[in-house]
C-alpha cells in the first residue's frame, strides 16, 4: 500500500468518524408513530391514560388476543374499549362483538375508522377535514351534554388526521361530542355518537389522540377524556392490547440498542469498520473456494413413486389415510394447534386462524370422518378428499 493510497483510506476514515459523532450528537427527533399502547412514552402512546385510569378503576383487564376468541361462552359483562389509529374486524369478529354488545354489554372504539361492515351495519359515513387555507388540521373538542360540556373547547395543536361524522342514523344514534376546526367557521362536527344496540350500547368516538400522552400532559387537556369516560360508569374495562399500531413486547434483541442514538450509531460503525477489514485484508489472504455442487434431493420423486403404486394397486383408502395424518400435521405446525379432538370448538378456532369460513371447515371434517370410517373407498371419494383439503390449505388466509 503506497503512502497516497493510506492518506486517501485515511482521510475517508477520518470522514466517516466526523459524520457519525455529528449524527450520534444531533438531539433525539420526537416519535409522531401513532402507537397507543399502555406502555409506551412516545407522544402517541397511551401510558399516562391507562395508569392514570387504572387508579381510578382497577378492574381495568387487558385482552391480548382477538376479540373473537375471548368473547366465548364465557365472555364476561362489562365494557370493551378499543383505542388505536385504526380498528377493523371481519365479519365473524364482527358478529360475535354485536352479539356480545346485544347482550347488555357496552362497546367503545376511538379511532379514525371502524371498519367498513360496522360502519354499514351501523349506517355511518366518515369525512376528514382539512382546512383549505392553511391545510391543518387541529380540532377543537367539546361535549354536548351541558353536564359534562366543557367550558372552553380543547384543542389539539399538532396536524393529525380530523375525522368526523358526516352521516349518522339519527333514529338510533344520539350526538355527545363535536370537533370545531376553523374560528371563521362556526360549525361544529360530530366527533363522538352513542347507538343502543339490543340490551347493550355502543359508543364511537373520531379522535383517539385524545387519549395520547402528549394531549394529556399539556395544560388541562385531561378534562376531555374524563367527560368521555362519563359515560362508562363504574364497571369492568376489557382493554384491548391487540389491535394496536404499537409493539406492546419487544420483537428483536436490538431493540434497546438501536432505540439509544449513542449506541445506534457505535453499532454501525462497528458493521461499517469490520466491512472494511474484511474488503482491505480479503484481497490479500482469501483464496479461491472450489465450487461444490449441492446433492439432490430425491425425496420429490421418490414419493411420487409411492403413489403411483398405491394408486396402481387400488389402496385408496391407505392413501387417503396418509394424505389425512399429512394434512393433520401441517395444522400442528402451521397453527400450534392438537389435532387429537376435532371438536367444534377446534373447528371454530381452525376457521379464525386459517381464514377459512366455519362452514367449509366443518364440510372438510365431515369429509374427514366418513373417510376414515369407511374401509372400501373409491378413487372417486379419494380425489374428493384431496381436493377439499388442498382447497383449504390454498386459501390459507385469503378470505
Amino acid at each position: 500500500m503506497n503512502r497516497t493510497y493510506k492518506i486517501a483510506l485515511g482521510m475517508f476514515l477520518f470522514l466517516v468518524i466526523s459524520i457519525t459523532w455529528l449524527e450520534s450528537t444531533e438531539p433525539e427527533p420526537i416519535n409522531w408513530t401513532p402507537s397507543y399502547t399502555n406502555l409506551d412514552r412516545i407522544p402517541l402512546g397511551a401510558r399516562i391514560f391507562f395508569e392514570s385510569w387504572k387508579e381510578t378503576n382497577p378492574e381495568i383487564r387487558e385482552i391480548e388476543i382477538p376479540p373473537y376468541e375471548f368473547l366465548d361462552s364465557d365472555a364476561p359483562e362489562g365494557t370493551y374499549f378499543f383505542l388505536n389509529d385504526r380498528v377493523g374486524f371481519d365479519d365473524n369478529e364482527l358478529d360475535r362483538l354485536l352479539s356480545w354488545v346485544s347482550a347488555g354489554n357496552r362497546l367503545f372504539i376511538s379511532s379514525y375508522g371502524f371498519g367498513e361492515n360496522l360502519e354499514d351495519t351501523l349506517n355511518l359515513e366518515l369525512s376528514s377535514y382539512i382546512d383549505a387555507k392553511a391545510f391543518t388540521s387541529r380540532p377543537k373538542m367539546n361535549l354536548v351534554n351541558p353536564d359534562l360540556e366543557l367550558e372552553k373547547s380543547i384543542e389539539f395543536d399538532q396536524d393529525l388526521p380530523s375525522v368526523y361524522f358526516s352521516k349518522i342514523d339519527t333514529s338510533s344514534q344520539v350526538a355527545l361530542g363535536t370537533s370545531q376546526f376553523d374560528l371563521e367557521d362556526p360549525q361544529k362536527y360530530l366527533n363522538f355518537i352513542k347507538t343502543d344496540f339490543g340490551e347493550g350500547e355502543i359508543y364511537l368516538h373520531s379522535v383517539p389522540q385524545a387519549f395520547s400522552n402528549y394531549f394529556l400532559l399539556k395544560d388541562k387537556n385531561y378534562r376531555y377524556p374524563e367527560a368521555l369516560l362519563a359515560y362508562l360508569h363504574a364497571e369492568p374495562i376489557l382493554w384491548d392490547a391487540y389491535y394496536k399500531s404499537g409493539k406492546s413486547f419487544f420483537t428483536s434483541p436490538l431493540y434497546i440498542l438501536l432505540n439509544n442514538r449513542s449506541l445506534k450509531w457505535a453499532y454501525y460503525f462497528m458493521i461499517l469498520a469490520a466491512i472494511l477489514f474484511i474488503l482491505f485484508e480479503g484481497k490479500r489472504k482469501q483464496r479461491a473456494i472450489p465450487e461444490i455442487s449441492p446433492a439432490k434431493n430425491k425425496s420429490v420423486e421418490f414419493t411420487k413413486t409411492i403413489s403411483s403404486l398405491y394408486l396402481e394397486q387400488k389402496r385408496f383408502h391407505e392413501l387417503g389415510l396418509k394424505k389425512i395424518a399429512l394434512f393433520e400435521e401441517f395444522i400442528r405446525n402451521q397453527y400450534r394447534m392438537e389435532t387429537g379432538n376435532p371438536n367444534s370448538d377446534f373447528q371454530r378456532n381452525l376457521a379464525a386462524k386459517s381464514g377459512n369460513s366455519l362452514e367449509e371447515t366443518k364440510r372438510l371434517f365431515d369429509r374427514i370422518r366418513t373417510f376414515q370410517q369407511s374401509k372400501n373407498n373409491s378413487k372417486q371419494e379419494f380425489f374428493e378428499l384431496s381436493k377439499c383439503i388442498n382447497s383449504f390449505k390454498a386459501s390459507n388466509g385469503k378470505q
